[in-house]
């Protein structure tokens, strides 16, 4: 009986590990949303989504990115006005992408917009890269982005405009420099 229970706790474990962290506190702002996103694909579906895509162009490198993929878990929340949403609806989903297995590479923010983007990486075996999370708040958009799986950085790009991954744009955060007199 113990080693039965050791193994189903072994291979629940493994199990567990593969799976996206959800943040808890997204249904209740999904609750407030004017329009909301929620894709969720598991290692099977993003194989079988990955033979529809042509060997040729950029759906040949989107289909090379899902090879090495377990999983990919959108939301994005559209609100009807500013402050649907409060930051620390945000600051709770940012805590559970805390060190040792995550690590915050990029952390923007923009006084004037009130908005700003996370990046967080999440390292694999050998220093290999096994999860990305980006998170984009702006005043009235909430976006979290979760890829699981063996990931270049370079490659994330790649993946903007597909499966609702946002392309993030920082523009509208720019300052305008000031010339010397």
């Amino acid at each position: 009986m113990k080693v039965g229970i050791a193994v189903l706790a072994a291979g629940l474990t493994t199990l567990c590990a593969q799976q996206m962290p959800l943040p808890g506190n997204l249904d209740a702002v999904s609750a407030k949303a004017e329009e909301s996103v929620n894709v969720s694909l598991d290692g099977s579906m993003l194989q079988f989504a990955a033979k529809w895509f042509p060997d040729r162009g950029d759906d040949a490198k989107v289909k090379k990115i899902i090879a090495g993929l377990q999983g990919i878990n959108v939301r994005s929340y559209q609100f009807a006005g500013e402050g649907e949403y409060t930051k620390a609806d945000v600051d709770a989903v940012r805590d559970q992408f805390r060190a040792p297995a995550w690590s915050r590479i990029v952390g923007a923010r923009c006084k004037h917009t009130g908005g700003g983007a996370d990046l967080y990486i999440k390292t694999g075996l050998n220093g290999t890269i096994g999860g990305i999370v980006v998170i984009a708040a702006e005043p009235k958009e909430l976006t979290v982005v979760n890829i699981i799986g063996m990931l270049d950085p370079a490659q994330l790009s790649d993946l903007g405009g597909r499966f609702h991954i946002p392309a993030l744009d920082l523009s509208a955060c720019s300052i305008p420099r000031k010339e010397p007199k």
